[in-house]
Order: C-alpha cells, then sequence, then structure tokens
C-alpha cells in the first residue's frame, strides 16, 4: 500500500499571516490553531501522513531567534497540534531538518554535537508520541549519519531519511543515490528517500537507484517543479494534475511513501491521493545480496559476481620508521600521498592502520579518516585491534567502511560486533579461534562458520562480511598455500560470503617475495578470492593482476582495460621521461592534493630560489585552483575536495606574508554577501565565502536574514565590485528580486551574483540579476569573469 505525505508547510504559513523573519516553529506555541487548520486541509486531501510544524526546531536553528531553550517545548507543540487534527485518520512524521552547519572537516560542527542536538530535538518529537521520525532535506550524509545514529538511540518508531539531491544527482557535497542507499540501510535506516531542490522528472532516477540498491520501502516528496517569478511572485509552475500524472512513474520505480515539497499545496496531495487509489495494488519484494563498501561519494561492490578490487595496505606505519615518525609528528602528508599512490596503482579500497606505539591512536585515527574521506573517493578500511580506535573511525567515517578486522576470539566478538552494527560497517572475518590459528581449511571453514553465525545473532548480515582464508608462510609449512586455496573453495561452496586475504605473509623468509605473492595472487583468484590485501606498487604484481582478471571473465571490461594498458608499449617506452618537477608543479599539486600542512614549505622553498609572490600564485596557486575547478566541472571531484584546496591556497597565501611582511597579494574584487530577509540559511553562502576569500577576493559577509536596506547601505559605503544574494527558502525567494531592484534604485553599478537550493538561472534572469550560480566553484569562476568585464 502506498502511504501518501501532505505537502509544503512553509507558504501554507505564509497565507495564514506568518512574517518574513518570523520563527515557524514558534506558531506551535503562539497560534497552534492555525497549524491544526493546515494539518487538517491536507488531510483532508488524502494525506494519511502528517509532518509536524518542526523543521527547524532544533537547538542551533532556534538561537537565530533566540529561542534554544524552547527545543522540547516547541516539538511537543507541533506534535500536539498535528494530534489535534489528525486523530485516527492519519499518522504524524516528527519532521527534522538540517542544523545548516557542514559537520567536520567540512565545517566547525562536531559529529558529537551535531548527535546531540538531532538528539534533544528527536527525543522530544518521541516524547510526544508522533509515529514516525522525517530527517529530511539533508544535503551532506555524514549529517544524515549523525541525526540517524541520534534517532535510533532516542525512538523505536520508524526512521525516515530523506536526502536533497542537486540537479546532477548528487547531493552538495557528492553523495549519489546508491551510495547513500546502501550507506543509510546499513546504518539502520527504515525508509530511504529524497525530497525537496527538484521536481518529479528529476527525481525520478534518483529514486531508481535507490531502489537498486537498498531492500527496505522508499519515500519522495517532490517539488511541484522548478520556481519562477512571475508578476513579482514566486511560482512553482506544476500543476497538481501535472504532478499526480508522475505518480505512477514514482511508484513503478520503487517509492511506496509519496508527497511534496516546496510549491505543493493541499490540491496536490488531494491529486497525489487519487493517482494512488487508481494504482493496482503494490507490492514490492527488493533485496541488496551483493556487499559493499562506500566513500561519501563512492560505492565499491565485492563479491564473485564482481571484478576482483585490491585493498591497498601502504597507509600502515609497521615496519616503516619513517611513516610512523610523521604520524607520531602530526604530519599526515606521507599518508595523503600513499593514499592517492595506490588509487593510481590500482587500489580500490584503502586500508588505514594507526598503530605507533605511544600513539593516542583514536585521535590519530580521527584525523587519518577525515583528512583521507575529504580527498579521495576510495573507501576505508579500519585497521585495528583496539574498539575505542574503531569507534573513532566508525563515528568520522562519512560512509560505509570496512573494519579490519574480528576473530572468533570472545573478547573480540564482543567489542567489535555491536559497533559494526551500531555505524552500519562491513566487517573482515578472520577464522582464529580462542585456542589459536587453525592449520588447515576445514578447521578454518568451521571457525568461520562461528564468526558468521555470531556476527547473525548481533543483527549483520551474510552481505555484511568478507571472509580471510588466513594465508601462512610456505617457509615453515609447504601446505600453507595450498590449504588457504582449499579454504577459498569451501567458503564459496558452503558460505557464500566474499573472500579477503592478506597475501603477503605467503612468502615471509624467502627470496623472490614479489615473484611468490604474485603467482599466489593469481591461483588465489582462480581459487575465489574477491578481494586481496596488498601493495599495488609492485610492478610484477600489477602485470599479474591485469593478466589474471582478464582471464577470469569476471569483468566485463577487463580485456579491453588490459589492451589499453599494454598496447604500444614499446613506442611509449621509447618516450624520454619528463623532467623532475620544478617547485612550482610541486606547489600546484600540493593545492589539489589538499595538502594543507605540506605546502608552506614548498612556498618557503620557492620564494628561496627567487620565485616572485606573482608567479607563485599565477603559475601554481590559481593554476591549481583552475584546475580543480575544472575537475569539480566535470564531476571528478567534489565539494570536501574543493573546500580542502581552497584552505591549502590560504595557507600558501598567509606563507608568502609571512616570509615577505611588505608583500601584499592584491585583492582580486571586494563582495558582498548576504542571505536574503527572513532566510536563516547560510550554509551556501559560507562556503561561497571561503572559496572566494581563499582565492584571493575580500568578503565582507552580511550574514543571514539580511534585510535590502541594510544591504543597499553596505553597498553605498563600500563600492564592492559584486553583491551575492542567496535565498534557500520558497517564501524567501521574492527578497531576492525585492533586494536587486532596491540596489538598482540606489544607482549601484557592480554587478549581482544569485544562488540558493531554490533559485534557478530562469528565476535569476526574471529577478534582474546579472549572474546565477548553482555551487560555490561556479560562483568564483563568474565573479573572476566579472571583476575582469569578461562578461
Amino acid at each position: 500500500m502506498i502511504q501518501v505525505f501532505d505537502g509544503a508547510m512553509g507558504t501554507m504559513l505564509q497565507q495564514a499571516g506568518l512574517k518574513p523573519g518570523q520563527c515557524p516553529e514558534l506558531w506551535n506555541m503562539e497560534e497552534p490553531k492555525k497549524i491544526t487548520a493546515i494539518h487538517s486541509q491536507y488531510i483532508d486531501a488524502g494525506a494519511n501522513i502528517i509532518e509536524t510544524n518542526s523543521f527547524g526546531a532544533n537547538r542551533i536553528k532556534l538561537s537565530h531567534y533566540n529561542l534554544e531553550d524552547k527545543v522540547a517545548a516547541l516539538n511537543q507543540a507541533a506534535a500536539a497540534a498535528a494530534r489535534k487534527a489528525a486523530g485516527s485518520q492519519a499518522k504524524i512524521a516528527g519532521s527534522v531538518g538540517p542544523t545548516g552547519k557542514f559537520i567536520a572537516p567540512l565545517g566547525e560542527l562536531t559529529f558529537d554535537a551535531a548527535y546531540e542536538v538531532f538528539y534533544e530535538q528527536i527525543s522530544a518529537l518521541d516524547e510526544a508520541g508522533v509515529d514516525y521520525i522525517i530527517i529530511e532535506t539533508i544535503i551532506d550524509i555524514q549529517e544524515m549519519r549523525a541525526a540517524l545514529l541520534a534517532a535510533k538511540a532516542a525512538t523505536r518508531h520508524p526512521i525516515i531519511c530523506q536526502l536533497s539531491f542537486d540537479a546532477d544527482g548528487r547531493t552538495v557535497t557528492g553523495t549519489d543515490p546508491r551510495t547513500a542507499a546502501i550507506t543509510l540501510e546499513s546504518l539502520g535506516a527504515d525508509i530511504i528517500g529524497a525530497n525537496c531542490s527538484l521536481g518529479p522528472a528529476q527525481l525520478l532516477p534518483v529514486i531508481e537507484a535507490i531502489a537498486q540498491n537498498c531492500s527496505i520501502p522508499i519515500s519522495v516528496q517532490p517539488n511541484a517543479g522548478m520556481p519562477r517569478l512571475i508578476d513579482g511572485q514566486t511560482i512553482f509552475p506544476m500543476t497538481a494534475e501535472e504532478m499526480a500524472g508522475w505518480v505512477p512513474k514514482l511508484a513503478a520505480a520503487g517509492a511506496t511513501y509519496i508527497g511534496g515539497c516546496c510549491g505543493t499545496t493541499p490540491a496536490h496531495i488531494q491529486a497525489i491521493r487519487q493517482a494512488v487509489n487508481q494504482l493496482p495494488p503494490v507490492t514490492v519484494k527488493r533485496t541488496r545480496p551483493f556487499t559493499a563498501l562506500t566513500s561519501r561519494t563512492r560505492t565499491v561492490t565485492i563479491g564473485a559476481q564482481f571484478a576482483p578490487v585490491i585493498i591497498g595496505e601502504r597507509i600502515n606505519p609497521t615496519g616503516r620508521k619513517a611513516l610512523a615518525a610523521n604520524i607520531k609528528a602530526g604530519n599526515f602528508n606521507t599518508i595523503k600521498k600513499e593514499a592517492l599512490a595506490q588509487l593510481s596503482a590500482g587500489a580500490a579500497i584503502l586500508d588505514v592502520n594507526m598503530g605507533v606505539p605511544g600513539l593516542d591512536q583514536p585521535a590519530a585515527m580521527k584525523q587519518a579518516v577525515e583528512d583521507l574521506s575529504s580527498l579521495v573517493d576510495a573507501p576505508l578500511s579500519i585497521d585495528t585491534t583496539d574498539p575505542a580506535t574503531l569507534e573513532a573511525a566508525l563515528k568520522a567515517y562519512p560512509g560505509r567502511a570496512l573494519i579490519n578486522s574480528i576473530t572468533a576470539e570472545t573478547e573480540r566478538l564482543e567489542a567489535f560486533l555491536p559497533l559494526a552494527k551500531k555505524y552500519g560497517a562491513a566487517v573482515l572475518c578472520l577464522p582464529i579461534a580462542d585456542d589459536g590459528v587453525p592449520t588447515t581449511a576445514i578447521e578454518r571453514v568451521t571457525v568461520a562458520k562461528h564468526l558468521v553465525a555470531a556476527a547473525l545473532d548481533h543483527g549483520l548480515e551474510r552481505h555484511d562480511l568478507l571472509l580471510d582464508a588466513l594465508v601462512m608462510t610456505v617457509a615453515t609449512d609447504s601446505k600453507a598455500a595450498a590449504e588457504t586455496l582449499q579454504t577459498f573453495k569451501l567458503y564459496r561452496e558452503q558460505l557464500g560470503c566474499p573472500t579477503v586475504m592478506g597475501l603477503s605473509n605467503v612468502s615471509f623468509g624467502l627470496p623472490r617475495r614479489d615473484l611468490l605473492n604474485a603467482a599466489f595472487c593469481a591461483m588465489a583468484l582462480d581459487a575465489g578470492l574477491d578481494a586481496p590485501i596488498l601493495n599495488p606498487f609492485d610492478p610484477l604484481m600489477q602485470d599479474i593482476w591485469a593478466a589474471a582478471v582478464t582471464l577470469s571473465g569476471r569483468n566485463s571490461e577487463s580485456v579491453i582495460a588490459y589492451s589499453k594498458k599494454y598496447v604500444d608499449m614499446d613506442d611509449k617506452a621509447s618516450i624520454a621521461p619528463a623532467a623532475a618537477d620544478n617547485i612550482l608543479t610541486q606547489i600546484r599539486q600540493s593545492v589539489v592534493n589538499g595538502e594543507t600542512t605540506g605546502v608552506a614549505p614548498l612556498v618557503r622553498q620557492a620564494l628561496a630560489e627567487n620565485f616572485t609572490p606573482l608567479v607563485i600564485t599565477e603559475q601554481a596557486l590559481t593554476a591549481a585552483m583552475n584546475q580543480v575547478g575544472q575537475a569539480f566541472s566535470q564531476g571528478k571531484c567534489f565539494l570536501p575536495q574543493v573546500l580542502l584546496s581552497a584552505e591549502t591556497m590560504r595557507t600558501a597565501f598567509n606563507t608568502i606574508k609571512e616570509v615577505l611582511p611588505a608583500h601584499q597579494t592584491q585583492s582580486l574584487g571586494t563582495v558582498v554577501l548576504a542571505t536574503v530577509k527572513g532566510d536563516i540559511h547560510d550554509l551556501g553562502k559560507n562556503i561561497v565565502a571561503a572559496l572566494l576569500e581563499n582565492n584571493g577576493f575580500t568578503v565582507i559577509d552580511l550574514g543571514k536574514d539580511v534585510a535590502a536596506e541594510t544591504i543597499v547601505q553596505t553597498v553605498l559605503e563600500q563600492q564592492p565590485h559584486i553583491v551575492g544574494l542567496c535565498a534557500l527558502m520558497t517564501t524567501t525567494l521574492p527578497q531576492i528580486d525585492h533586494t536587486i531592484a532596491a540596489l538598482k534604485a540606489a544607482n549601484y553599478k557592480g554587478k549581482t551574483i544569485v544562488g540558493g537550493a531554490v533559485l534557478t538561472e530562469t528565476y535569476s534572469r526574471q529577478a534582474g540579476a546579472d549572474a546565477y550560480a548553482a555551487n560555490g566553484v561556479t560562483a568564483v569562476n563568474i565573479a573572476k569573469q566579472l571583476v575582469a568585464n569578461k562578461v
């Protein structure tokens, strides 16, 4: 049965008399009858789930109105107003929106602080007797993880998780629907979906992708099309009948919870209800039988039906004194370089170990995970035997990690399996029992079965597990390799879980370890190995890996990839190697890689070599950001990497000023930024401000909820080159054109750029803006063009 949500709340409140700048949630206490009346309209229209008027009723959002001490009262009043309308006709979903801040390292909000903010609100809604918790309009998977974990701790009611996606099919921070679905289902969401930002046409492929990658119900609440400015009014153009026409398609895609977001009215919900009533009975049976790991922006699948993948082993200080010393000193540049180099060499997953004696391992692992998850798109394998270190990593990781590893030892099972379940991680299982290491394949399978049973008892599923065949060295046991190969075969026959192995042990104590390792890897792939943990830099291993994967038949594209890799080798070998990178190239690459601590000594070296600040800026720093911007526009990197590169660029600028105090880098121009009157959302504006500053602009940030008169006054005083205006709410869109009109009336001669989740390029033109920026990177590029008079 398809459930029908209600529609937009903000525009209904505005029609009921809510003034711009007023706190919508305060009406739960001051105007509860009006709130109940809005809920009643949606129920009369056919909604059987209504959302409480509590979207912004968290401590951070309420602090804008000095109401942060009213979290419990406002949420409980919201639930009471909804309950009065619902009676027995409808269920109530407690609405929980974003905090408006990014979680570290993208922002200053800690994960624990975000968790507490969500826990406080969700606990109040739970105590007030809602039937669902709906966490919605979230643009960052890490914030959704914090909210979902808080919800699981605060309530036993079903939890709905709805992300907002951009037109490119990803969230602002780069998460695609497939990755979101796998991450959130593993973490314990009951229903997954999408809302806001886009209309039903744009959200249809998002819902299809979610449905193909999860086994739980799916929800969707689209906008009524994309907004337009008509006769000074913000209009969402999609009629109720047009929106209802998308219901059969959304249902066929997999949605069983359907409603509306911005621009939808009781008329839209009535049409949706009528369309739902005309659908045949819906029976949804989906499974996710495959094993997958995710980063913030990418999914890697593992199993017999997929191509084998390499887990890079190099981020491990064991036996590597220089790496251990760097980690202990807090210098993580080597780790970043190892990560990038391993990915370039073919690794798909990165194993991360911080096992340095005397080190605060939880803090070091947290730092490593944050740094790597901002830099690379590969999923991480958390390699530790310490539960505190493991939890620090899983909490900080914005995806679905692999735990390396658990054994059948009682202490390890009791410590690690609950953490795997809590944080939705996959688990690498080593067949080692309390009485030691089994030597035969049959003994290892017996222990593995015990591990699988224990994991299932803790709520995990088979596709959450990877089984290690446990290789020992043939130097001391000539049958060690053969027993391992037999273990792989038995795993596949009897347990059906993906397999993994750290294969370098096989050659310990013997000459030509590279040869033995490569040969054993090929044999293991044939026996059933899915994901070896190895050194991807080994040239012989690279060749044997490429050949073995091609011959395995497990990847339809492997023959093409193999041919591309080895075709015309003689011609390539005849090309003379490039000259060694000069210092400017190193600086440029440092910015591209986001090496915030590594760029400073490079800049000092360049200055010592008599490169001028202008040359460093133009040929290294600006060139790097142009490269990053191009990668962003092509979907090859995402906001976290852009922010990291921008921060590195600022570090470089500051180093120049430190070394040459008399030198002042010339500002590219002055920009006044503001979120318009009535809108308390400033996350997007803050991103733009950071990127502009780090690219050499002088930024005057007026903050959020800024009246047109204040913006005009500042502009007249400061005479900026550009004014940037932001609106993220449907109800505050008219303030964009009102402010632009005020600027023109004041004879402002500069340029205006507008942006925000609900804005479109068409709307911006109708409002009289000079340019529309869909994201922060575009805003920087447009600003550069405008000040250079190129547009």
